[in-house]
């Protein structure tokens, strides 16, 4: 049966439930189960695997196989049209890119795909949204401080998601809301290639609770 429920819907609802990117650059296919595990039983519904990664494609199919529905999985460095279509094909749902390639985002949207380009500046911020893009990807996040969010934030269409990615750490999540921004990447302070099940798990859950905790003093 075709689900009613759009990719936009879903998204919205994933990012709702948690609005955190697990960037999980370097995994291998064989350690997606475990890892997969302890991010959605951490709270995890947004995941990505970059395509500088080794079998990216494998990985992402294997995460989107053991996860349920609601979770989502996309590639990051998605740098072509052909790895669009390579990403549509083993049942991944998002793109994440690093730079904001307005044939790439036209790409992942002729497909059906979910688009979040990176971009540095209004001018790319809006280009991409008219081409498509579902959120902006503000990268690097360490160029991107709190107070320029706030400067873009202020002329972007309401209701527009931004998504620092780049050194983000629990304890820095909160002036970056206060800014404007609805969901974070999280890198290396989340998962590095080679980290152990039980390890991911941990961080996952001190990211969780930083954010709950936003939640909860009104951030």
């Amino acid at each position: 049966m075709t689900s009613l429920i759009s990719p936009q819907e879903r998204f919205a609802a994933a990012v709702a439930a948690l609005p955190l990117v697990a960037v999980l650059r370097g995994i291998r296919p064989e350690e997606t189960e475990g890892i997969g595990r302890a991010l959605y039983d951490a709270g995890f519904r947004l995941i990505e695997v970059p395509l500088n990664s080794p079998e990216p494609f494998s990985s992402i199919g294997r995460f989107r196989k053991m996860l349920p529905d609601d979770a989502l999985v996309g590639a990051g460095t998605v740098m072509s049209p052909e790895q669009v279509v390579q990403l549509r094909e083993c049942g991944g749902q998002m793109v994440f890119m690093p730079h904001s390639d307005l044939n790439v985002v036209r790409a992942a949207k002729s497909s059906g795909l979910l688009c979040v380009p990176g971009v540095l500046t209004p001018t790319e911020a809006f280009a991409a949204l008219a081409a498509g893009a579902d959120g902006l990807k503000l990268f690097p996040g360490e160029m991107i401080p709190p107070k320029v969010v706030k400067a873009i934030r202020a002329v972007l269409p309401k209701g527009t998601l931004l998504l620092p990615f780049g050194g983000i750490t629990p304890e820095s999540m909160r002036p970056y809301v206060e800014a404007g921004a609805g969901a974070f990447g999280l890198g290396s302070g989340l998962y590095k290639p080679g980290m152990q099940e039980a390890e991911v798990a941990e961080h996952a859950r001190a990211y969780a609770k930083a954010w709950s905790d936003l939640k909860v003093n009104g951030a």
